[in-house]
């Protein structure tokens, strides 16, 4: 098992040095492990580290990951600390079920008709399912994600499903190394969740912020940064998280 301790306490004091410097409180910025393409004994390794909340992209991986880790947590018992797990890849609709019935937050949906099978498959003895709304905020085709100016209206339907509670919303921003650019991208993102909370909607959540631009983002107002290959390293496959 790797110990992932220091890249974690490195993650760590970025997040708590941004949020100073924007005058937040670093209590206030939750940490995701991006842990998809890396096996579960990363996973332990991180929970080991004292992180909880871990995000997955690719349900079938996703799902044998979360088996391998709660059978090596079972002999703990309810003295284990469990994972939260979170999905932040594009919804398949063939997938929708597994995603409501194993994950606790769903941070890409863009379509109403996800979310109403969403709520749909949600086991009704578990807690409601925890959403974000995917905002295109960089107008690429190449990314999912909902036009900011239609976030509105597809957030007031996912606002009165039964089994799903709307927390906020998420974006990929357009790549760049500008930090300006970087800010400019999130801080769309900030003024349209103040203009949803304004007009009604209760939102305290913008998932947003990777390992290149974390700082950027939790300047504009992120409450939930992403971050894989800072944690993890580099993957196989190109991912930016």
């Amino acid at each position: 098992m790797r110990d992932l301790a220091l890249p974690l306490d490195v993650v760590r004091a970025r997040i708590r040095a941004a949020a100073i410097a924007s005058e937040r409180d670093p209590a206030g910025i939750s940490l995701v492990a991006v842990s998809k393409t890396f096996p579960a004994s990363d996973v332990l390794a991180a929970l080991a580290a004292g992180q909880r909340r871990f995000g997955e992209n690719y349900v079938q991986e996703a799902l044998t990951k979360m088996d391998a880790v709660a059978a090596a947590l079972a002999p703990q018992g309810a003295f284990a600390a469990q994972p939260e797990w979170h999905f932040t890849g594009p919804i398949q609709s063939n997938k929708t079920r597994a995603i409501a019935e194993r994950f606790d937050w769903v941070h890409g949906v863009d379509r109403l008709k996800t979310a109403q099978r969403l709520s749909e498959a949600r086991p009704l003895e578990r807690p409601p399912l925890q959403v974000c709304i995917q905002v295109n905020v960089g107008g690429e085709a190449s990314k999912g994600g909902i036009a900011p100016e239609h976030a509105e209206a597809l957030a007031v339907e996912i606002a009165r499903l039964p089994q799903l509670r709307l927390r906020g919303l998420m974006t990929i921003p357009r790549p760049t190394n500008d930090v300006l650019a970087q800010r400019s991208q999130f801080r769309v993102m900030r003024e349209l969740r103040d203009r949803l909370s304004s007009a009604g909607l209760s939102l305290d959540t913008l998932s947003m912020g990777m390992s290149d631009d974390l700082e950027a983002a939790i300047a504009e107002g992120a409450t939930m940064v992403r971050i894989g290959r800072a944690i993890f390293g580099e993957r196989s496959r190109h991912d930016r998280a």
